[in-house]
């Protein structure tokens, strides 16, 4: 399974499928999810923010080399040396995606 994958099965549980295929899935509140998940933690996780920290909310490996690799999932184009960049363009992308299959804007997933 690829890591957005992974992180689409961490939020969406059994209609990660479905998500995936493009169909939304309305009834997951994705941020009361993650908020969930990073209230579980014994650190402060920025997961409206970070990439690292929203992998580290829902227990994925958040090392540079999985971080590459979804990067690769999600057709980056850009410098993989260049992680800064990278991890913004991935968090991006990944809110993006994760407002797309539930039916919400990203704006809502972001606002604190």
């Amino acid at each position: 399974m690829s890591i957005f994958g992974k992180i689409m099965s961490a939020i969406f549980g059994t209609q990660a499928q479905a998500a995936e295929a493009g169909q939304v899935v309305a009834n997951v509140d994705v941020a009361a999810v993650l908020d969930k998940a990073v209230a579980e933690k014994k650190e402060k996780l920025d997961w409206r923010n970070s990439i690292v920290d929203l992998m580290k909310a829902i227990d994925l490996d958040s090392s540079l080399a999985n971080r590459k690799q979804l990067a690769k999932d999600l057709n980056y184009t850009g410098d993989m040396n260049d992680s800064a960049s990278m991890n913004i363009w991935l968090h991006k992308q990944v809110m993006d995606r994760l407002a797309k299959n539930s039916g919400k804007p990203t704006s809502d997933l972001m606002k604190k």
